[in-house]
């Protein structure tokens, strides 16, 4: 089995308090879709509040090459450290070959006014399947922050 993660990190100029009240609620899964449609074409809650246990499911646009469709659950939100974790539950990442994938936002203070937002995803895959490696990405989460 092979195992992989990859970052990125976006500094803004918002406290960091200020952008976990956005994060670290639903109103995180309404903007990506409101600010982002030709990145995500609709995000979905399945059930849930907000809270660990909640399920969404995102939907990309139309001609996305990898992946058209998944679930998420989130599974741990951490508002002390403003940590929220989600890991694929079913749909097109799981479909290609992941046997987990999980997406981490971390909202960091830098300074009074300003803060880090570090996106992460963690993957496994089966040995023999490389170019799984490559279908992991930030990309969606980097456009997000």
């Amino acid at each position: 089995m092979m195992k992989g993660s990859k970052g990125h990190e976006l500094e803004a100029d918002v406290p960091a308090s200020e952008l976990w009240k956005i994060y670290g609620t639903l109103r995180f899964v309404a903007l990506v879709h409101e600010l982002l449609p030709l990145v995500v074409h609709q995000v979905e809650v399945v059930r849930g509040d907000g809270s660990v246990g909640t399920v969404i499911k995102v939907t990309f646009p139309p001609g996305n090459p990898c992946v058209q469709t998944y679930s998420e659950e989130f599974v741990k939100i951490d508002d002390e450290n403003r940590v929220k974790e989600a890991a694929v539950i079913e749909g097109d990442l799981l479909s290609l070959g992941f046997i987990t994938y999980v997406t981490r936002f971390q909202i960091t203070e830098k300074g009074p006014s300003s803060s880090v937002i570090t996106s992460t995803v963690e993957y496994e895959y089966h040995d023999g399947r490389p170019e799984l490696e490559a279908a992991a990405s930030t990309a969606p989460l980097a456009a997000a922050a």
